[in-house]
This record gives structure tokens, sequence and C-alpha cells, in this order.
């Protein structure tokens, strides 16, 4: 994997899981929810990019 993307992602990852965060804390869960969707979007694309670097070796 690019480790660009990697990163990338990674700070999507966290992102999203300060989003859920701090929605949980103040009870705001359409923030809550944003949160969770920007982990998935990341965590979609990091096993996408996983399964192109296996297709690669």
């Amino acid at each position: 994997m690019a480790a660009g993307k990697k990163a990338k992602n990674i700070g999507k990852d966290a992102k999203g899981k300060v989003k859920e965060t701090t929605g949980k804390a103040l009870g705001n869960e359409s923030l809550e929810a944003k949160g969770r969707a920007e982990q998935a979007v990341a965590d979609a694309k990091q096993a996408g990019q996983k399964a192109k670097d296996a297709m690669k070796h």
C-alpha cells in the first residue's frame, strides 16, 4: 500500500473516531453518525488498497 494513501486513510479513520466520540459526549446523534460513516469509508478504502497490493504480488 502506498504510504501516503495509508496515512491518509488512518487520518480519516482517526478524524471519524474523534467525531463519533464528540457526538456521544455531546449527545449529538448526527455528529456521531457522521463519525461512524467516515470510519467506514476509511476502512473500505484501506481494504481496497490492501486488495490492490495483494494483486500486485
